[in-house]
C-alpha cells in the first residue's frame, strides 16, 4: 500500500488533482494506493493534538494511523511562500514520536506557479524527511506553472510532466 498525501489542507487543492492523477498512474502499474488528505485535519489540530495532547485527538489518529498500512509514501506538496504549507508541517509534528514517517520510503511531487515548480518547498522538506530517518527517493518531480498547466478535469497539459511522474511512480515501485 502506498499512501498519498496530500500536503494543503485547502479544500479541493491542485495537490489533491494530481494525486489523484498519480493513483491512476499507480494502478497501472498494479499497486495499491489511499489518500491521505489534509483537509480533513481537524479545525482545532494546532491546540489539540501537540505536546501533551500527543495522541489524545481521535479524528488527527485515524489520520495519522493510516500511514501504518504503507511502508511507501508520496507528498503532493505546493509551495506557500517558498516553503511547504504550515498544515503539512503540523501533521507531521503531530505524529507519534518514533512513528509515522520513520523508516519509510518517500517520494515527492512539488506544485508552484512559478518556474522553479515547488523546488523549495521539496528542498525544505526533504531536510524534515531525512531528520525523521525516511528515504527519500532522489527523483522528485517538478510542475511549475501548476495554474495553467493542470486542468479542471486533473489531466496535465504538457505530456512531458505526465511521463515525469510516470517515470517516477515505476522508480518508487523499485526504491
Amino acid at each position: 500500500m502506498i499512501t498519498l498525501i496530500i500536503g494543503t489542507n485547502r479544500p479541493n487543492s491542485r495537490a489533491r488533482r494530481v494525486a489523484s492523477l498519480y493513483a491512476s498512474l499507480l494502478d497501472t502499474l498494479g499497486a495499491k494506493t489511499q489518500f491521505l488528505d489534509l483537509a480533513n485535519l481537524p479545525a482545532d489540530a494546532l491546540e489539540s493534538t501537540l505536546y501533551h495532547n500527543a495522541g489524545k485527538h481521535e479524528a488527527f489518529n485515524r489520520l495519522a494511523t493510516s500511514l501504518d498500512a504503507s511502508d511507501k509514501v508520496v507528498f503532493f506538496v505546493p509551495e506557500y511562500n517558498c516553503s511547504f504549507p504550515g498544515a503539512l508541517k503540523l501533521f507531521i509534528d503531530g505524529l507519534p514520536y518514533r512513528g509515522g514517517l520513520r523508516g519509510k520510503k518517500t517520494a515527492l511531487v512539488g506544485l508552484g506557479v512559478g518556474s522553479q515548480g515547488g523546488s523549495l518547498a521539496l528542498s525544505h522538506l526533504t531536510d524534515v524527511l531525512m531528520y525523521l530517518n525516511s528515504a527519500v527517493l532522489p527523483q522528485r518531480v517538478r510542475l511549475p506553472f501548476i495554474d495553467k498547466e493542470l486542468t479542471a478535469e486533473g489531466q496535465l497539459t504538457t505530456p512531458l510532466l505526465t511521463e515525469l511522474l510516470r517515470e517516477q511512480a515505476a522508480a518508487l515501485l523499485a526504491f
